[in-house]
């Protein structure tokens, strides 16, 4: 286990690692499940890596477990040089608020405030002030210049999802969470997400992990990372929504996913 950390702390190409990581849930053998089952995998620095399963597979554990948002039964869990495993609970908020950024399928957007105060909001919590350059470029990005003083209910679907967009990347975090990012949004939004998304790493740098089931979405990433009853049983390099489905295909058969 040392060589494994003094790996973790040295190499600075690896924004997230996963060690030996288990999530056990329950304690008899009857009831006891594990949602992860002895999963090592690197998230490399300025990519976008897609996390693709069956139902139950443990993928939303997994980045969960990774963001500190969940604890694991056994192993470790890095960000860049941050042994997040070893964190308390104020450790695990500096270390949210200050390194990493979220994208949900729900957009977990106030309803009270602007769009540009959702954005800036995290920064606020943490008595920071947003670096009004990277926020300007940041809101061209995402298209958002004309509805900064609009609240959510005056904005669509995919206007809300760009504005969250726009608030986990506000900080400059070392690692951008997205878990189903174009669930609750139509085709085109979706699309229009995924390719901001992706233009983040390209122009910006950015480190993506995404959790998604649709292999169209997975096709974006720079790589997918397969997973299976908790175990990592595959990836793919720059993927094709058609080449993802296949592999999904056989992991259906192989483990009996929905």
């Amino acid at each position: 286990m040392e060589s494994a950390v003094t790996t973790t702390v040295t190499d600075t190409s690896v924004a997230a690692r996963a060690v030996d990581v288990w999530k056990v849930y329950g304690t008899s053998e009857d009831t006891r499940v594990d949602a992860l089952a002895g999963v090592s995998v690197d998230f490399q620095r300025g990519h976008y890596t897609a996390i693709m399963g069956p139902s139950g597979s443990g993928k939303s554990t997994l980045m969960h477990c990774l963001a500190g948002l969940d604890s694991v039964s056994r192993g470790d869990v890095w960000i860049g040089d941050t042994q997040v495993t070893t964190l308390g609970d104020r450790g695990l908020t500096e270390l949210r608020r200050n390194k990493l950024g979220f994208i949900f399928q729900q957009f977990n957007l106030l309803p009270t405030l602007t769009a540009e105060e959702n954005i800036t909001l995290p920064l606020a919590i943490g008595g920071r002030k947003p670096d009004k350059d990277w926020l300007d470029l940041v809101v061209k990005t995402v298209g958002l210049g004309d509805r900064l003083s609009h609240r959510p209910t005056q904005l669509s679907g995919g206007q809300q999802q760009r504005v969250a967009c726009a608030r986990a990347l506000a900080s400059k975090p070392d690692v951008i969470f997205a878990d189903e990012p174009t669930g609750n949004l139509d085709s085109r939004s979706g699309a229009d997400v995924l390719q901001f998304l992706q233009n983040s790493v390209k122009d910006f740098g950015q480190t993506i992990v995404m959790v998604t089931h649709d292999p169209n979405a997975a096709s974006y990433a720079d790589r997918v990372v397969f997973l299976a009853d908790g175990k990592v049983v595959g990836e793919m390099f720059e993927p094709t929504a058609e080449a993802v489905l296949d592999k999904m295909k056989s992991l259906d058969t192989l483990h009996g996913g929905v």
